[in-house]
């Protein structure tokens, strides 16, 4: 019998292991909305507001569309008002190197296209490892 507890994707996706991990991460507001979720959870508000060009339609749109595929959580906190926090998964934070790793290629483009003054900046802090997360407590 399946498991039903399971939750389905929002949408099939790609067999091809490059492919699917694009369509996991592709659109406007997906690779920024985890960037901000990289260091610390957030909430709605917050993410909005480190965001102006993006509606709160779609940001609630990417937001669910990356905790159905497993790189986001939320929190639903029992506060009056309720509280909700999202906040990057282990999935997803193993997306900040190739995250990165975009940001230097985009970076290396525009400097190729003489464009480096139309960035913007895109500054990943590296994490300490979780080891040495540990020995701190």
């Amino acid at each position: 019998m399946a498991n039903l507890s399971k939750k389905m994707p929002i949408k099939r996706l790609p067999m091809l292991p490059a492919e699917r991990a694009l369509k996991v991460i592709a659109g406007r507001w997906k690779a920024v909305i985890l960037y901000h979720l990289f260091d610390r959870p957030r909430r709605l508000s917050a993410l909005k507001a480190m965001m102006p060009g993006i509606t709160q339609k779609v940001l609630i749109q990417q937001l669910r569309e990356m905790e159905e595929h497993g790189l986001v959580s939320r929190e639903i906190f029992a506060e009056v008002p309720s509280r909700v926090e999202y906040s990057a998964t282990r999935l997803g934070l193993s997306l900040e190197p190739i995250l990165l790793a975009l940001c230097q290629w985009g970076q290396h483009h525009a400097d190729e296209l003489n464009e480096m003054d139309r960035l913007a900046d895109c500054i990943i802090r590296p994490r300490p490892a979780p080891e040495a997360l540990a020995s701190h407590n």
